[in-house]
């Protein structure tokens, strides 16, 4: 008798996307009124309203506990702005592990999420919470509703060959303030504890939110493609968006990187180009436009630079170099989850 193979069991992080490709097209879709359907590389659901389209969006967080509410607002949020649309409406599955919840830590998570919605003028109108078994850490589930008029739908497969790419900020903000919160006691053996506050800051100062910088760049060119990188960080976020814009993609620059971003993810021996990124911002523009975006944000105070362009699909993910191009490194999952696994 042939012995039977266990399962293999999936690593934490996102679903490989060949998998979540394959499982998107099998079971969903439909709906007459679904304009923008689930699909890797489209950060929100598109659902006709008539005049106007209706955005939904839902994003968990998980990897941190402090200041969970402020995460998940912005998080939300970012996949609304990057689709053109303003963010209007939010609601909440609050999960709190048993035997270790207190009413300080409830009401502080509220207040947070709270306080967030009311900095973007949205509205927390619902949702659910519960003390949950099984979990050592609250888990925030939000869901996001927006609006973006008809005319001004932007997705992450509008990317056009020709195209140039704009990035905003810099690369893993988010994986720095994680990393910062999570690894505290092991960092304090290396590190100045006012150094690892300004990390721990960073969804502050930077900031998680590209609310501003997506609006911003619309109002200045002609936008093709948003996108805002979060786990995988900004090579899988480039990845998903050649992926949903059938095209290819050349690096031509060096990616800016934080000081802290470089020094944290060398401690651990961590890609930062792998690492969860929210708080950039990634944009294809049409090149006659792109010194107008780029000023643009300069005038907002939003740190942005031309990183590449748009490719023909055969050509691939590249990057530039002083003689040759070589492919660009993707990760199968976010590098924050070896830290997690150790």
């Amino acid at each position: 008798m042939a012995r039977k193979t266990a399962p293999a069991i999936l690593p934490a992080g996102k679903l490989p996307i060949k998998l979540l490709e394959r499982l998107l097209k099998k079971y969903t879709g439909g709906g007459k009124r679904v304009v923008v359907g689930p699909s890797v590389g489209i950060d929100s659901a598109v659902i006709d309203f008539k005049d106007t389209y209706l955005l939904a969006k839902t994003d968990p967080i998980t990897f941190v506990a402090e200041d969970i509410g402020s995460y998940a607002i912005e998080i939300n949020a970012n996949d609304i702005a990057v689709m053109g649309g303003t963010p209007k409406w939010f609601l909440a599955t609050l999960l709190l592990p048993a035997g270790r919840t207190t009413f300080e830590t409830v009401e502080g998570i509220f207040a947070a999420l709270s306080g967030s919605c009311r900095r973007l003028g949205v509205a927390f109108c619902g949702g659910h919470t519960e003390i949950t078994p099984g979990i050592d850490r609250p888990i925030v589930v939000g869901q996001m509703l927006g609006e973006v008029s008809r005319g001004r739908l932007i997705t992450g497969a509008g990317a056009l060959q020709g195209d140039d790419i704009i990035l905003t900020k810099g690369i893993a903000i988010e994986a720095v303030s994680v990393i910062a919160r999570t690894f505290t006691g092991e960092l304090e053996k290396t590190f100045p504890a006012a150094y690892l506050k300004r990390c721990r800051d960073f969804i502050k100062r930077p900031g998680l939110s590209v609310v501003k910088d997506a609006l911003t760049a619309c109002k200045y060119g002609e936008i093709h493609a948003m996108h805002d990188p979060t786990e995988g960080g900004l090579s899988t976020g480039l990845y998903e968006i050649a992926l949903a814009s059938d095209c290819g993609i050349i690096i031509e620059r060096a990616i800016p990187l934080f000081p802290e971003t470089k020094r944290l993810c060398s401690h651990f021996g961590l890609d930062p180009m792998g690492c969860i990124a929210s708080g950039a911002l990634v944009l294809t523009v049409a090149m006659k436009d792109t010194q107008k975006v780029l000023r643009g944000l300069k005038k907002a105070h939003i740190p942005a630079w031309r990183i590449g362009r748009v490719t023909g699909k055969k050509e691939g993910l590249r990057v530039a170099g002083k003689k040759r191009t070589s492919p660009l490194k993707l990760f199968e999952r976010d590098e924050l989850t070896r830290l997690f696994r150790k």
